[in-house]
């Protein structure tokens, strides 16, 4: 029975031709362009209704008998009460000119001119892309979507692994897994964006070459369960399991387990290592945030945790560094918890909680700008762009119909694909554009002296 389900559902990935343009009936922005929608406050419905009415009765027994004193009067008049109206609908009120309390030059010498304000940036409210996922797990727990450095995407679905190159937008599939095994859990891609990590659900983890479409290895023993995380630092391969372990895997060697952390009685469901490849976060389905350090695990034979951080009330799989200020971490909290939390994770201090409403997905932060995207489930499945550190909502981006499980970031920096249970992966175009592609390349230094005939 098991079996004809699987079948079913691959026979249905198959009709749905996976990671294939998924178009939504837009509204046409050209409709009701002929509507006239008129300013009503600077309409005079009195004077209307007279010059429909009771003024044009005026001008037909005026008309005979009038004089040229008698005009001039009669305009002289109208000028005074007001009556001459040129037309009795308008669009707009033209502004009243403002009023100077101050001369011109007090007021400048008492105000300085404002320095030049960065403009807004514009930050598009729909996806720019929308592609069929279906059979995508629906499972908070899991990593399912990573964007590698050589600008390929990765996603799983069901029991086989996409590619889809956003260079070109062709897809391909880099490995369908046995029933017995599957289904993928979690895929990361190397630092090199050529070979790809991907843990399944039943313990084991593979080693792909993308480029030959080549098995180099499996990783077999550390883990009793499902491994649902993954994170590559250099050759350091690092897995979180359902089992609570933690293991660092060197991929060169044969015996690939050096280093296992214990501290997560739950599953592992979130893992990140920081910028500098030193520290190490975790989170886990027990509510916990541990911070592991290199130097500390190594000099220590019982491995122990640098930092336990308690204060999530629900399960934590969302964790983002932050790429512009070091030591600072941000994790979100599962439904229970709905929070938001920075830490510093030299001191295992909490430097600031925000209450988010819904549960958090994932985190990533802006590399360009001091910003970071949030993504969400119940009630209105959107993604939030906050100002760091004020925590001001910038923008919240709607569209997905589910809570929105994973997120991941082009290597630019100005994309972000989400991917939610409504089997919809969706691009944004949420971060802009980086400043250096906006500014011209600098005009290279003509060298000193360079008409000189040099010396040798």
């Amino acid at each position: 029975m098991d079996a004809g389900m699987n079948t079913s559902s691959h026979l249905k990935a198959q009709a749905r031709f996976p990671l294939q343009e998924h178009f939504l009936p837009r509204k046409n922005s050209k409709e009701n362009l002929d509507r006239f929608i008129p300013n009503r406050s600077a309409m005079d419905f009195d004077y209307a209704h007279y010059a429909l009415t009771e003024g044009r009765k005026g001008k037909d027994q005026t008309a005979a008998v009038s004089s040229p004193s008698r005009e001039a009067y009669r305009k002289q008049l109208a000028e005074t009460m007001n009556l001459n109206h040129t037309r009795i609908l308008a669009f707009r009120n033209k502004p009243q000119a403002p009023v100077e309390l101050l001369p011109s030059d007090h007021s400048a010498s008492l105000h300085q001119q404002p320095k030049s304000v960065k403009p807004r940036r514009y930050i598009p409210q729909t996806s720019e892309r929308t592609l069929d996922a279906p059979d995508i797990v629906d499972d908070f727990y899991l990593n399912l979507l990573d964007w590698g450095s050589a600008n390929v995407l990765a996603i799983a679905l069901g029991h086989t692994v996409y590619l889809w190159d956003a260079s070109t937008g062709s897809t391909s599939e880099l490995v369908t897994i046995d029933e017995e095994k599957g289904p993928v859990t979690s895929i990361n891609w190397a630092p090199d964006g050529r070979h790809v990590a991907v843990g399944l659900n039943n313990s084991e983890v593979q080693l792909w070459d993308s480029a030959s479409n080549r098995q180099l290895r499996t990783l077999k023993g550390g883990h009793q369960s499902r491994v649902g995380s993954l994170a590559w630092n250099n050759h350091i391969l690092t897995t979180g399991g359902m089992d609570g372990q933690i293991i660092n895997n060197d991929v060169r060697i044969r015996s690939h387990v050096v280093e296992t952390y214990r501290g997560h009685t739950q599953e592992v469901c979130g893992l990140k290592w920081s910028g500098s490849g030193q520290q190490l976060a975790s989170g886990g389905n027990d509510n916990v945030v541990h911070i592991w350090d290199r130097s500390v695990a190594s000099s220590n034979s019982s491995t122990q945790w640098l930092h336990r951080l308690e204060e999530h009330t629900s399960a934590v799989k969302a964790l983002a560094w932050c790429p512009f200020q070091a030591n600072l971490l941000a994790t979100g909290g599962g439904g229970g918890d709905r929070t938001i939390k920075f830490w510093n994770t030299h001191t295992g201090a909490c430097l600031n909680s925000v209450d988010t409403g819904s549960q958090v997905c994932s985190l990533l932060w802006n590399k360009n700008e001091r910003e970071l995207l949030s993504s969400h489930g119940f009630t209105q499945n959107q993604l939030t762009l906050w100002k760091y550190p004020s925590m001001v909502k910038m923008a919240e981006l709607t569209g997905h119909t589910s809570r929105v499980l994973y997120m991941a970031q082009s290597p630019d920096g100005c994309t972000v694909a989400s991917a939610a249970g409504d089997e919809t992966l969706r691009f944004w175009n949420v971060f802009g554009v980086p400043e250096t592609a906006k500014k011209p390349a600098p005009k290279a230094a003509h060298e000193p002296f360079s008409h000189v005939n040099r010396i040798r």
